[in-house]
């Protein structure tokens, strides 16, 4: 038999992903994105029903971002000792109360904090599919999971274009309520799912509810593994940084001293104990994921100040209705789906990163051009272009983070990064309303696409001089050949 025939016949004979986990992983990871989005045109509703200004439903947004921030690592953690079906199981049940607290709730005050619970409730969705990724690439040894990060981009992007198209169905029929009754049907269906498809202890290898160090975790020892001391200080750290962000004044400036102590704090703790919440010895020591957060970090800083800045320049400093200023900027969506199923299962990340940053700053080069008076099709041409980091970025960070992180902590590392995403949601946040004030005017836009621009300068050179990109596909290609 020849080399070429006993090398097909073993190809043949290896055990391939399990695709019976893809639904539920799917529909886990898009719990957070279609409530993030959903309430975009609810807000308008609420507020008038409720009788609230619009500086305090703004919670609305900012409380589940703040909670999704804190809760991912977290949760992630948490994943990481015990399994992700049980985490899985109970946040996604997590969403359906959130559900039924929303649609019932007499106040404002009610409503945020069903949207605290929204933000907690689907935080398990993304560390438990990268997980379940790396127990199925130990258990096929096959370790490629482009097909299935693609898998999971293209469902996020895909929620991300009818999200605010569904909410303004659901309110037409139903009103604001039945934006948070939604979560109810997709809870139950993501508890169905998980029950049915997500395996238990023991049924095949370490996939189920065995922590991903292999094992079951001792009973006397499940407190100092969790480490809540360290959770307690992240939180703080964390809070008080998201909270200063969300509102930059000097006003505010205890918190610092806040994030400045408990960061400390968090620190001395996570280096003395034995089983840290978050080891900073091997962070510390991982550099190439520390420039992937960093890189996450300012790259969302771009794509979120576009999705809140462009939308109001559309609508305010151009003059287009809420409508249409929604359907400007379905192109970048349409185009981040096509690039993420195009170049989805190429290896290469550094190529993708420098796409996307050279894609960023031509973008945000073409918004310092318009005006009150410039064509439709160049705010087209200007959504389009962002399409294309939108595309290539999410899938290479993500590529990144899974080769780059400690296998053990994998789910964690995962919810780093996506709290990176939202420390720059808040800084993008930030920098919109201070670069328009009270009214989205083209001097506010332009003002804003300088930060972009700045902030996408500083992306590309975080990736053209990090000299460590190419381990990610090299240790994707010693995983699908073995040697």
């Amino acid at each position: 038999m020849t080399d070429a025939k006993t090398q097909s016949i073993a190809g043949r004979d290896k055990p391939a992903f399990d695709r019976r986990l893809l639904p539920p992983m799917m529909l886990g990871s898009v719990l957070n994105p279609v409530n993030s989005t959903i309430i975009s045109v609810a807000l308008v509703p609420i507020a008038k029903a409720l009788g609230a200004p619009a500086s305090q439903t703004a919670w609305l947004v900012s409380a589940l971002y703040l909670a999704t921030a804190l809760g991912q690592p977290v949760v992630g953690r948490l994943i990481d000792i015990f399994g992700p079906r049980r985490l899985f199981l109970v946040s996604t049940s997590l969403v359906g109360v959130a559900g039924v607290v929303g649609t019932l709730a007499p106040n404002l005050g009610v409503l945020i904090a069903s949207r605290v619970l929204l933000g907690f409730g689907t935080c398990a969705g993304y560390p438990a599919a990268m997980a379940l990724l790396r127990s199925e690439g130990k258990r096929t040894g096959q370790d490629n999971p482009g097909g299935v990060l693609t898998a999971l981009a293209v469902a996020n992007q895909t929620v991300a274009v009818i999200g605010p198209l569904l909410g303004g169905l659901l309110i037409g029929v139903g009103g604001w309520r039945a934006t948070f009754a939604l979560n109810i049907p997709l809870a139950v269906a993501a508890v169905l799912l998980g029950l049915w498809r997500l395996p238990k202890a023991g049924a095949t290898g370490d996939r189920g509810d065995e922590p991903a160090t292999g094992g079951s975790p001792r009973r006397g020892s499940v407190a100092a593994r969790i480490d809540l001391p360290g959770m307690g200080l992240f939180a703080a750290t964390l809070t008080s940084l998201l909270l200063f962000l969300m509102n930059l004044h000097l006003r505010n400036w205890y918190l610092l001293l806040i994030v400045a102590a408990a960061g400390a704090a968090f620190a001395v703790r996570e280096l003395r104990t034995a089983t840290p919440f978050i080891d900073l010895r091997v962070l510390g020591g991982n550099t190439p994921l520390l420039a992937t957060y960093a890189r996450a970090l300012v790259a969302y800083v771009v794509a979120y100040a576009f999705l809140y800045g462009f939308s109001q320049w559309t609508e305010e400093g151009y003059g287009l209705s809420p409508f249409h200023a929604g359907l400007v900027q379905i192109p970048m969506f349409l185009m981040a789906i096509g690039i993420s199923v195009v170049t989805g299962r190429r290896k290469s990340v550094r190529g993708k990163l420098v796409v996307g940053a050279a894609g960023q700053i031509v973008a945000c080069l073409l918004i310092l051009t318009l005006s009150g008076t410039s064509p439709v099709w160049l705010l087209l041409l200007v959504a389009l272009i962002f399409g294309v980091p939108q595309g290539l970025n999410n899938l290479a960070l993500q590529n990144s983070v899974y080769f780059q992180a400690d296998p053990e902590r994998t789910a964690s590392s995962a919810g780093l990064l996506r709290t990176f995403a939202y420390i720059g949601s808040m800084v993008a946040s930030s920098a919109t309303a201070a670069s328009f004030g009270e009214h989205a005017g083209t001097g506010g836009m332009h003002q804003l696409a300088r930060v972009m621009l700045g902030a996408g300068v500083v992306y590309l050179l975080l990736t053209v001089c990090d000299r460590t990109l190419g381990k990610a596909a090299a240790a994707t290609d010693t995983a699908r050949t073995g040697k």
